[in-house]
C-alpha cells in the first residue's frame, strides 16, 4: 500500500494553440497570477499553489484535448458570469452537481480560446446550499 497522503497536485499543463491569448484567459479571465515565462512557447501561473503551464503543442498534443481544470471558488455564480463579462465563452451555468451530508457541490464551465473546458466549483456550507 502507498502512502498518497505525500502526493500532492503541484503543476497541471494545458496545450493551448497560442500561449499569449491563453495567458490573457487565465490570468486576465479567471485572475490566476502570472508567475513566469519559459520562452514564447511556454507560460506559468498560480492557482492557489498548484502551477498551471501553458504550452503550444509538444509532440502529439493538441490543443483543445486535454483534461478539465476545475477551480475552487467563492461565489460561484458571480465568479461565472464575471469570467463571462471577461471574455470566457460560456460552456454550462453554475448548477448543483450533488448534496452531500455536509456541504452543497456546485459546478460550472467555461471554454478557453482554444476551447479547453474550465470547471469552477464551489462547496456550499449550510442548510440551503444556495451558491451565491
Amino acid at each position: 500500500m502507498h502512502d498518497t497522503a505525500s502526493i500532492t497536485l503541484r503543476q497541471v499543463a494545458v496545450t493551448v494553440s497560442d500561449v499569449d491569448a491563453a495567458l490573457g484567459f487565465y490570468r486576465d479571465v479567471l485572475g490566476l497570477t502570472f508567475l513566469f515565462r519559459a520562452g514564447p512557447g511556454l507560460a506559468f501561473l498560480d492557482a492557489a499553489g498548484v502551477r498551471v503551464m501553458l504550452s503550444t503543442p509538444q509532440g502529439a498534443g493538441e490543443p483543445g484535448r486535454n483534461s478539465v481544470l476545475y477551480f475552487g471558488v467563492r461565489d460561484i455564480v458571480a465568479t461565472f458570469e464575471a469570467c463571462v463579462t471577461r471574455g470566457a465563452t460560456a460552456e454550462r451555468a453554475p448548477a448543483l452537481a450533488a448534496q452531500m451530508p455536509d456541504h452543497a457541490l456546485w459546478i460550472g464551465f467555461l471554454r478557453d480560446p482554444d476551447g479547453n473546458l474550465v470547471g469552477l466549483m464551489e462547496e456550499v456550507r449550510g442548510e440551503a446550499g444556495d451558491a451565491g
